[in-house]
């Protein structure tokens, strides 16, 4: 079944294909949680799949369910912070990091340093912009898919990108300081950035 037909089977009470399309897609959402919001993933995976119910009927199959599904865990995700601050109607989550909202540092354990440094760096930028690269690098998802969970239109989203790249690049060097290890290549940002993938789940 696809996607949309399990969903659709779920919310007309079908258990068992609610849990396939949970099966499916959890890991994937949980890795979507994991650098950005230490100690509660659990609650907001569940928030987001509820979510997936909630919102069924704005899913027409004109988008990927994947795209979606990352449309409200992004949604999930503002609501939680937003939840824990006074300011929440103020909070502009292409200014605000998760560094700003949360200065503990991940809790993802890190294979080596430069990977160390570049979870930190992705949280260090704006969270609109972290959602991105990380959606792009780890989801593998197309640009017209980013500009679904945006909510912006195509060419918009892929500025966004590229601004997002160029912001955690910064973020990265500037945590690298006085290091003594080379200064990485771009090839070596992805490279990286791709590898923590697994140590996310």
């Amino acid at each position: 079944m696809s996607d949309a037909e399990l969903l659709e089977a779920w919310a007309l009470g079908d258990r068992q294909a609610g849990e396939t399309l949970f099966d499916r897609h959890f890991e994937a959402v949980a890795r979507f949680f994991r650098n950005k919001a230490d100690g509660v993933q659990d609650d907001l995976v569940q928030q987001t799949f509820l979510g997936c119910i909630e919102a069924r009927t704005r899913f027409r199959g004109d988008a990927s369910f994947r795209s979606f599904l990352f449309a409200i865990a992004r949604n999930v995700l503002f609501k939680h912070y937003r939840g824990q601050r006074r300011e929440r109607a103020r909070m502009d989550f292409g200014l605000v990091s998760v560094h700003d909202l949360c200065d503990s540092p991940s809790m993802v354990m890190a294979r080596n340093e430069d990977q160390r440094l570049v979870l930190e760096a992705l949280r260090r930028i704006p969270i609109d912009a972290q959602v991105a690269l990380e959606l792009h690098y780890w989801e593998e998802l197309t640009g017209a898919e980013i500009a679904e969970v945006l909510d912006l239109p195509l060419g918009t989203a892929k500025t966004r990108l590229r601004r997002a790249k160029q912001l955690f690049e910064l973020e990265l060097e500037q945590l690298r300081g006085a290091s003594s290890l080379p200064e990485p290549t771009q090839s070596d940002l992805e490279d990286w950035a791709r590898g923590l993938r697994a140590k996310l789940f």
